[in-house]
């Protein structure tokens, strides 16, 4: 909190060879900036495929609002206007896959902004009952794939799922309470 220029995370420091240090915030461009340094690249070298690739991540991070407001909606009507959001978000994406991966046979950017969103549908399955992707066919195949990956599997502490679920109960949400209840959920 005492570095972060908006008291979220994540924060870089980065360290220019001079020895200047300077704060990056913000996941997508924490996430680019380390993309431009490394030497196996996440994003394309096209810069129209590489433009789209960062609007797609653009769009990771709207849907990661929408499941905000699935956390914190405090009754059913709420809940399933965030839930439909959420569902045409997903809709779109649904509709550019381009294979085992966003953009066909590699892992990019997208796909790494995409796993935590289907982090969060796997905890909201396995504890709430809802299938987010219940209708989504090949985002669920591309969500198989990607929380299989070691390097998505390591980005989250083993008790992810608990930690979670207590983030979501402490809130009193509708969400709170299916997990609860631990009914069925009407998507």
């Amino acid at each position: 909190l005492e570095i972060s220029p908006t008291g979220k995370v994540p924060v870089l420091e980065a360290t220019l060879a001079d020895g200047t240090k300077h704060l990056l915030f913000e996941s997508a461009v924490i996430a680019e900036y380390l993309d431009e340094i490394s030497d196996d690249r996440l994003l394309p070298s096209d810069p129209l495929a590489r433009a789209r690739e960062r609007a797609w991540v653009e769009f990771a991070s709207a849907a990661l609002g929408d499941i905000y407001q699935l956390y914190v909606a405090p009754d059913g009507d709420r809940f399933n206007s965030a839930l439909a959001a959420l569902d045409k978000k997903l809709a779109q994406v649904e509709a550019e896959l381009g294979g085992t991966y966003f953009a066909g046979g590699r892992f990019g950017l997208v796909d790494a902004a995409f796993a935590p969103v289907f982090r969060y549908f796997d905890v909201f399955e396995r504890r709430a009952s809802l299938d987010v992707l219940e209708r989504r066919p090949k985002l669920r195949a591309w969500a198989n794939v990607l929380l299989k990956r070691p390097s998505v599997i390591s980005a989250a502490p083993g008790d992810y799922s608990d930690r979670l679920v207590d983030f979501i109960k402490a809130r009193g949400s509708h969400l709170a309470r299916l997990i609860d209840s631990e009914l069925p959920v009407a998507a």
